[in-house]
């Protein structure tokens, strides 16, 4: 008896066949394809975290007198060091008008009223470069209340060392937090943050 020969699928048959491998590879491909892109958006590579934040720490030290200066004042008048003596003063220095998180950093400060004063702190001083006009008008612009000096000629923030830290050479403020305790003398050494440039003398209040 012959063995039965298996009949040629017609054309179209064939032509379908092909046409559902195709879908089906491609289909596959466009699901590898979006597992990745999803693996990619959820655990996403950051260099920031990889990489350690450095600090430097200089002179003055605690203890050392800080230097007395008077500033004219957003509010009007002139603010001395020496009328905060017996509190403990933060002194902010920054850049100044155009540089926006600075401002911002301001607000949250304000907002950060009680969290300030549990750490010792009583009174928050802004500093920066500029008329003190301009000063004036952006802090009404952004709502805010801090008391803001005008150091205009850099003349304060020289002899603090705090334009040493910024990003704009010496001609500008870094971001410096500076801490004077209660009996007019620096309560920490100058802290920098690596990438953030922020100086601080924090560590104790004295």
């Amino acid at each position: 008896m012959a063995a039965n020969k298996q009949r040629p699928q017609p054309p179209a048959t064939r032509t379908f066949v092909r046409r559902a491998i195709v879908i089906v590879v491609a289909v596959a491909v466009a699901a590898t394809i979006l597992v990745s892109l999803l693996t990619q958006t959820t655990n996403p590579t950051r260099k920031e975290d990889a990489a350690p934040v450095s600090y430097t720490v200089g002179a003055p030290g605690p203890g050392v007198e800080a230097p007395a200066f008077s500033l004219p004042s957003t509010a009007g008048g002139t603010v001395n060091l020496s009328d905060y003596r017996g509190k403990s003063v933060m002194l902010f220095f920054h850049e100044g008008i155009g540089c926006q998180p600075c401002w911002d950093q301001i607000r949250d400060l304000e907002s950060a009223q009680a969290q300030l004063k549990s750490a010792g702190i009583d009174q928050v001083l802004t500093i920066t470069s500029g008329p003190v006009e301009l000063i004036a008008q952006k802090m009404a612009d952004d709502k805010l209340t801090a008391v803001a000096l005008a150091d205009t000629q850099l003349d304060v923030s020289v002899t603090y060392q705090t334009n040493k830290y910024g990003m704009m050479g010496d001609s500008r403020n870094g971001h410096s937090f500076i801490l004077v305790g209660p009996r007019g003398k620096f309560s920490g050494g100058p802290t920098t943050a690596g990438r953030r440039t922020t100086r601080c003398m924090c560590p104790s209040i004295r």
